[in-house]
């Protein structure tokens, strides 16, 4: 007779369809297909037994936010569900089974989402899925939450197994979202564990519906039914029997009733049942397991170390070719084989962890083989993780690490989702795990990925003399795919100790690899060339090679757009080019371009220190200019927060340098001097790098009265680049030398080749140099031209600098002017602000209408909880309200948000 079961093991179908094609759909963070059958509401079997007492409770779902049901393995809670969804078909449901294998706070969120589209709710482009499979930005629950608010019709969310969602933020999201988003929302949770939820909270308030394991527990009545439905008509005592020694657990009389079903006598067979777990295990191996045939026996024991597997998989590890045949009936004989949908399957947890055991005892040694096979079997179908994951787990590190290698999967070790699962996984490589150039590489990206650049440049060295004499088979080793694998590290190491000359020679390398390997290889690794590229543009910065720097970092910012593995190269070049623009004086340029890298970081979920931390100290630099010297602070103390493989002299050498100028707009000329002292180890000198750090050393010295000793500094500062040029005439000015200022700042052709921020400032060195010979005439002109191009970009650092011989020369303020009359406003119209809201205080406003906190706003923005607290300050004041949602109603009848 065909059976199923009671418990948590079950066949799924789909409840709705996806209508996307698994090939040319969607993807996970990870850029697989995602795994529909993780949608699919299971379907109860014949034997499913309804009990109307659970679905009467189950019904309170529907009138409270939260629902818990929370029992043991086996307990029936998800069947439950089920059957009680499949009783309400008016009800939008999006269901999703959670999965513990990898389940970062960006794979849930993903897989979430696509719950939500493939149960119908339509999700606006403005709710991305995260990119990186183990975070997730704070903006995406927010907007989640605005959307399922304002539905009419709530949507019932089932997040079965919830008990494998460990992580605490994944909570705190979830919590954040069940908050916001009432009415629109009613959450059920299918678990074995007490979630990370404020429970008390909703117990409290009467907003949370829970059946528990003693609900779940069957009475002897129910257990009576079931057993019927197996078809054993049993007496009243040897039902009571049963359920007592059961107590009642769904998988028990399951197993009592798949027992007792051949048994000559069922009542005696139903007494010898015991549901301690040493019975359990030898009833599965005894009723299961030894009433197969040998041969289905021996398919058993082997394919209890997969998880998932298909008839191909499971014939590679048994070594026969009639898996599927055998599995399909596995699965109609209810044997603890559940068909999960698409022709995959899978064990009972509990039933495979007994198998492995019994395997590890009937045939030991054998578990190493069977993952060595299933590792070559889902190398050779493209399944690249599982391959490794399998190779890891029979030890043999030489065919794991070239897998990984010979995929050009190298560069995950520095960007996309699967970057921490590969440091986690090859951590266990140990130094003997492989002698062959492949582990060496690997060892050395290990290495390189956490920021040990000593130690990854010597292993990498090591790799290449290996290689340089690897007497293994021709082409075995000394493929084009392990030469760009040394080529995309050496590039990083050369960016690293600061020596462009070497990554130009990786990155050529690897352009001339390209010919050699599989275009579809090479399209499959987007994240390969987008890091190369973000590489060399970086080493052209610090050589002051701007021209090559901006084209090569444009080309890694164009690169795989998207995709989550170009996601951090993407972001780094992003704000490496608003670098470029500070460095040239384009601040406005410079703070869109490195808001553009922000966004590309919450787009795709990347948190600190995962992010390269560029952006913000572009914000920082910006901030300085503008005189907003708090936020600078704030945006300094995060921009160190960057990924361990980027922290390159570019990076290091711009922070002391912002360090310093916020400390001279403070008037701490020691501590700038103090700020860049140290020396940025490389190998090649920066000489826009040695050039600015020569210029506030000399700043400092003109702070502390002494302009001979600046001058004498002047030496250090390329004259050819326009804001060098700049700062060195403002020294040549306070040193008394205006005429060699003034040359200066013709030869280097500053206002032909510069920004606003460079352009002002060399206005003004004409203007101090005009007044000091007696022309006031044109000392009027250049600083009327020096405000007018400060003002328009917001800069007020350049005027605050030039000193008080310049108030003759700036123009009234707008109060000493004549004042045309102002339009009359219509009837019934809210006054316009006294002031305009600024840029950032407009950015505070629209999350503040999100009904996030000021903690969450500061996250949002990166920056500290007081400077949202003054952003907040000034607009209320400026907006003329004193309370949050008074200034959240009038920004919107302004027309502000």
């Amino acid at each position: 007779m065909t059976t199923a079961h009671q418990g948590d093991d079950r066949p799924a179908v789909e409840r709705h369809e996806d209508p996307q094609d698994p090939q040319g759909g969607p993807c996970d963070p990870r850029g697989d297909p995602f795994l529909r059958t993780r949608f699919a509401v299971p379907a109860p079997p014949d034997t499913f037994l309804r009990r109307e007492r659970l679905a009467g409770h189950l019904d309170g779902a529907l009138r409270t936010p939260l629902t818990m049901v929370n029992g043991s393995a086996g307990a029936g809670k998800t069947l439950l569900v089920a059957d009680w969804v499949a009783g309400h078909p008016e009800l939008p449901v999006a269901w999703l089974t959670t999965d513990a294998d990898g389940q970062g706070a960006g794979m849930f969120w993903a897989y979430l989402l696509q719950a939500l589209r493939t149960s119908g709710v339509p999700l606006p482009g403005d709710i991305a899925s995260p990119a990186d499979a183990n975070r997730v930005g704070d903006a995406l629950p927010v907007r989640l939450a605005a959307l399922l608010g304002e539905r009419d019709r709530p949507v019932v969310l089932v997040l079965d197994e919830f008990d494998r969602v460990t992580a605490p933020e994944i909570a705190a999201q979830l919590g954040f979202l069940l908050r916001h988003s009432a009415p629109g929302l009613r959450l059920v949770l299918v678990t074995r564990t007490e979630p990370l939820l404020p429970l008390h909270r909703y117990r409290a308030a009467g907003e949370l519906t829970e059946i528990r394991d003693a609900e779940l527990a069957f009475t002897p009545g129910e257990a009576a039914r079931l057993m019927e439905a197996h078809g054993l008509r049993l007496s009243p005592a040897a039902v009571r029997g049963v359920v007592e020694r059961t107590r009642g657990w769904a998988a028990g009389l399951r197993l009592c009733a798949l027992a007792a079903e051949e048994a000559p006598d069922p009542e005696l067979c139903l007494k010898e049942f015991e549901a301690d777990r040493s019975a359990v295990a030898d009833f599965l191996l005894t009723e299961v397991l030894k009433r197969q045939d040998a041969g289905t026996q021996e398919l058993l024991l082997r394919v209890s170390v997969l998880d998932r597997f298909g008839p191909r998989l499971a014939d590679a590890v048994t070594g026969r070719a009639d898996a599927e045949d055998a599995l399909a009936r596995l699965h109609r004989s209810n044997a603890f084989v559940q068909h999960v949908g698409h022709g995959v399957y899978r064990l009972h947890p509990l039933f495979a962890e007994i198998l492995r055991a019994h395997l590890r005892m009937r045939r030991p040694g054998l578990e190493p083989e069977l993952h060595r096979r299933a590792a070559v079997c889902l190398r050779t179908s493209g399944a690249l993780p599982a391959a490794l994951g399998h190779g890891a787990a029979a030890d043999d590190w030489e065919f794991t690490a070239s897998a990984l290698v010979d995929d050009l999967a190298l560069g995950q070790f520095f960007t996309g989702p699967r970057a921490d699962t590969l440091a986690a996984l090859f951590s266990r490589m140990g130094p003997r795990g492989g002698d062959g150039p492949a582990p060496k590489l690997v060892r050395a990206a290990a290495r390189l990925s956490r920021g040990d650049l000593a130690g990854g440049a010597v292993r990498l060295r090591r790799a290449r003399q290996r290689m340089a004499r690897y007497d293994g088979p021709a082409g075995e080793t000394d493929t084009a795919a392990v030469r760009m694998g040394y080529a995309l590290l050496d590039a990083l190491v050369a960016r690293l100790e600061g020596a462009p000359g070497r990554a130009e020679d990786a990155v050529r390398e690897a352009e001339e690899l390209r010919d050699l390997l599989p275009a579809e290889l090479l399209d499959r690794h987007p994240e390969l060339f987008a890091l190369l590229l973000d590489h060399l543009g970086s080493a052209r910065l610090w050589a002051g090679d701007f021209t090559g720097a901006r084209a090569a970092l444009t080309r890694a910012a164009a690169t795989g757009p998207g995709a989550a593995v170009t996601a951090l190269p993407r972001e780094d070049a992003l704000a490496r080019l608003a670098l470029l623009d500070v460095l040239h004086g384009w601040p406005g340029r410079a703070e869109r371009t490195a808001r553009e890298a922000l966004a590309e970081t919450e787009r795709s979920g990347l948190a600190r220190p995962a992010a390269s931390g560029v952006e913000r100290l572009v914000l920082a630099a910006v901030a300085v200019e503008r005189e907003e010297l708090g936020q600078a602070r704030a945006l300094l103390g995060t921009a160190g927060e960057s990924h361990p493989a980027l922290r390159d002299p570019v990076l290091e050498t711009g922070r002391a340098l912002v360090a310093a100028r916020l400390h001279l707009a403070r008037g701490e000329p020691g501590a700038a001097r103090r700020a860049v002292e140290t020396r940025v180890p490389a190998d090649a000198v920066s000489p826009w790098a040695r050039g600015e750090t020569a210029l506030v050393a000399a700043a400092a010295d003109l702070a502390e009265g002494r302009p001979q000793d600046a001058a004498a500094l002047l030496p250090e500062v390329p004259p050819d680049q326009p804001a060098c040029a700049v700062g060195a005439a403002r020294v040549l000015l306070a040193a008394g030398r205006p005429e060699a200022a003034v040359r200066l700042l013709d030869r280097a052709a500053v206002d032909e080749h510069a920004g606003p921020a460079v352009t002002v400032r060399a206005a003004l060195v004409r203007a101090r140099a005009a007044d000091r010979a007696g022309d006031a005439v044109a000392a009027r002109r250049l600083v009327a031209h020096a405000v007018t191009e400060a003002h328009r970009e917001g800069l007020r650092r350049p005027l605050a600098e030039a000193g008080a011989w310049i108030r003759p020369y700036l123009p009234p303020t707008p109060r000493h002017r004549h004042r045309r009359p102002a339009a009359p406003r219509p009837a019934g119209s809210p006054p316009p602000p006294v002031e305009e809201l600024s840029g950032r205080e407009r950015d505070v406003l629209r999350r503040l209408a999100l009904a996030m906190s000021t903690e969450e706003i500061a996250a949002d923005l990166y920056v500290s909880v007081n400077t949202v607290k003054t952003h907040l300050k000034n607009a209320y004041r400026k907006l003329s309200v004193g309370r949050r949602s008074e200034a959240v109603r009038r920004a919107r009848e302004l027309g502000l948000l």
